[in-house]
């Protein structure tokens, strides 16, 4: 059984109970106790702890026009769907109003409809496109809650596959991701035109 994690990020450490009944399964999740599940993305502390723009990110990619640069796949009236830089899996996408607003009550029915429509069509490529065995869809609302972008609302929608969490993240401090971001990009971008 787990006992605790030592530090944060890419350098935290658990703890077994030297009972011998605690065990690090080869898919990365951790039972701690027998209700809480916990999914490892040490990864992640790379943008966590990376320099963070004085401008929004989002409305700064969605003004630059260039969309592969920025790696915008999709525009619609009032929203747009972004790759995330730092995937927690090949094809993590984000739903997000073209407004700057962030807090999802203060979206219009216009922009809360589009945005969740762009979501439907965004899972819908993703199955065709990548043949993810599941999806995680969902917002982070607030920097408490875990939103790295708070100001300005979006929804992440990421495939999930049998055992794509493995061993590397947990005991090597390393996340293998199969594909680049270009390689993604021009993968799914058909999918968005059709």
């Amino acid at each position: 059984m787990v006992q605790d994690v030592e530090g944060k990020g890419h350098g935290a450490r658990l703890r077994v109970a030297a009972t011998g009944k605690g065990h690090l399964p080869c898919n990365g999740r951790v039972q701690i106790g027998r209700e809480m599940e916990h999914l490892w993305a040490p990864w992640r502390s790379a943008y966590v702890t990376s320099a963070k723009p004085t401008g929004c990110v989002f409305c700064e990619c969605a003004a630059k026009g260039v969309d592969r640069a920025s790696r915008i796949l999709f525009r619609g009236q009032k929203s747009f769907v972004i790759m995330n830089t730092f995937p927690y899996n090949p094809g993590h996408l984000m739903v997000v109003p073209s407004r700057h607003v962030g807090r999802i009550e203060d979206l219009t029915d216009e922009e809360a409809n589009e945005c969740f429509a762009l979501v439907r069509k965004t899972v819908a490529v993703l199955a065709k496109a990548t043949k993810p065995h599941g999806f995680n869809v969902g917002m982070n609302l607030g920097k408490v809650a875990g939103a790295g972008i708070a100001d300005h609302v979006h929804v992440h929608v990421v495939p999930r596959w049998e055992g794509d969490t493995n061993f590397m993240p947990l005991i090597a401090e390393t996340k293998v991701v199969s594909e680049s971001l270009a390689a993604v990009y021009d993968r799914l971008k058909p999918g968005f035109e059709g």
